[in-house]
């Protein structure tokens, strides 16, 4: 794009425009590109191995924003930096952020990456408050005390191709103001003297690891599962997801604690988000909902994740534990429940006929699980759109139950805390109607010196409690060990 392409896009009306310069970024990594261009509050790193062993073709980096959207109980606030924008209240946040959203007009721009800007973040596991009616005035101990959702506008972006090995960087400019043109072309010149400068290692904070407590006492959990199972034989429900958190201090820093995250659980969606008080870092296996275009169409797509076993010792023991996993009656079913309760839901924005199976009963490894996973598709509708299909398919059946509010009104009763960021949505919603959303799971939040995991089980008619209690630590355990590699060191010194 040349200054004649930018001023004819800006007379057909677009009010934001991509700016870009690509580069090759073959020397360095997508976190050595994340520490010279957007460390500091307020940004964010994307990445992606497929199936736990293979890269993905893009990873994105989130440069430092000041605009955001922070929604908590029946306020919404619109930020930039420390002021307040717009204030909102006893306004549906998804209404507010639909329209939010409307409001640029932003080009598409051949050969750009599926995601170039828009809005990246979380919608926390409360987000269904505003989705259910049923649960609209459930309130519940919050000891995290986060927002509900929270929602970075990123127009500044650099996107690594880990294929090609080159790097795009993206900076929106706003074509109302007098050289806007001039300005995002000095923005990407002053990226791109940062991008060659070398990276500098992170600062060590080393300290001896402690082990968790938990605000769900095991007891307690256990006598939740028991109470669980009671509402499955009364019919109530076919199955429940219970989850706890635990927590302990933490003095290593977030950006180390992601380090070690990927390395230990390399997941299809990974990320790093620093909010400025309080940092979230994940490596969640399951998509939640991702809708594209393609072939002119515009495909949605869930994957439900049921059905856990922990990896074996070799090979032999692994595929052992793959086909017991396939085998094992109860996983099965509880897996099927929530195959149907996915196609059901994205069956409620999907064009008639299109809803199709195009994966069952596979298996994918991480590293200390593997899951029965299951793939599902269909057309989106031609009146409904990217809020629309999250409001379908939030939350997960595979963190709820099913059915889905009658499941989540005794979480409501049995979990002593609000969920917070777990069981919620991570991802984004860009400027050109795509979403990719995975559900938070396998994710930490480190905020006030301390590192909070949270992790849920699947109870059915014959869970037995002691199982579930340990399936809960079991899913946890990538995370708390990432904390203690990040509280002994990282990087070899020679001091």
């Amino acid at each position: 794009m040349n200054e004649a392409d930018f001023d004819r896009l800006a007379r057909e009306g677009y009010n934001r425009i991509p700016v870009t310069l690509e580069t090759f970024a073959d020397l360095d990594t997508p976190l050595s590109i994340y520490l010279k261009l957007a460390d500091g509050p307020h940004s964010y790193l994307l990445e992606s191995v497929q199936g736990g062993e293979r890269f993905g073709r893009y990873s994105f980096i989130g440069l430092t924003t000041p605009t955001r959207i922070a929604v908590t109980g029946s306020t919404i606030l619109l930020l930039s930096g420390n002021r307040v924008a717009e204030r909102r209240e006893h306004t549906n946040p998804m209404s507010y952020i639909s329209e939010f959203m409307a409001r640029f007009k932003v080009p598409d721009i051949p050969g750009l990456p599926r995601f170039t800007g828009g809005l990246v973040g979380y919608f926390g596991y409360d987000t269904v408050r505003y989705i259910e009616p049923k649960l609209a005035d459930t309130q519940k101990p919050d000891p995290l005390d986060v927002p509900d959702i929270l929602l970075l506008l990123s127009e500044e972006i650099a996107i690594v191709d880990n294929l090609s090995g080159k790097l795009t960087l993206v900076v929106y400019a706003e074509p109302g103001f007098p050289g806007a043109w001039r300005h995002a072309q000095a923005r990407l010149k002053e990226l791109l003297v940062r991008l060659r400068a070398p990276v500098k290692l992170p600062q060590d904070s080393r300290a001896v690891p402690e082990p968790p407590s938990f605000e769900f006492a095991e007891d307690d959990f256990k006598a939740a599962v028991r109470r669980a199972k009671q509402y499955i034989v009364d019919g109530d429900i076919m199955q429940v997801v219970l989850s706890q958190r635990m927590s302990r201090p933490y003095a290593a820093s977030p950006l180390a604690l992601y380090r070690a995250l990927r390395t230990l659980n390399p997941s299809p969606y990974m990320f790093f988000f620093d909010f400025g008080d309080f940092q979230v870092v994940g490596a969640s296996p399951e998509i939640l909902v991702r809708l594209e275009a393609e072939d002119g169409k515009r495909k949605v797509t869930v994957r439900p994740i049921a059905g856990t076993r922990k990896r074996g010792a070799n090979a032999a023991e692994d595929a052992r534990l793959a086909a017991e996993l396939l085998a094992d009656p109860k996983e099965r079913a509880e897996h099927l429940q929530l195959l149907d309760l996915g196609r059901n839901d994205i069956g409620r924005v999907a064009k008639i006929g299109t809803v199709r199976v195009t994966d069952q009963y596979t298996i994918e490894r991480y590293s200390h699980v593997m899951h029965i996973v299951s793939n599902v598709e269909a057309e989106l509708k031609d009146d409904e759109g990217p809020l629309s299909v999250l409001k379908a398919t939030f939350p997960a059946g595979t963190v709820s139950g099913a059915p889905k509010v009658r499941a989540m009104e005794i979480i409501d009763e049995l979990e002593p805390t609000k969920r917070g960021i777990y069981a919620g949505a991570v991802g984004y919603l860009g400027f050109n109607g795509d979403m990719d959303l995975c559900i938070a799971i396998r994710t930490a939040v480190v905020k006030d010196g301390r590192i909070f995991v949270q992790a849920g089980a699947g109870i059915v008619a014959d869970s037995d409690p002691e199982s579930e209690w340990q399936e809960t630590l079991n899913k946890a355990k990538a995370q708390l060990k990432a904390a203690d590699m990040a509280e002994c060191g990282l990087d070899t010194r020679f001091d």
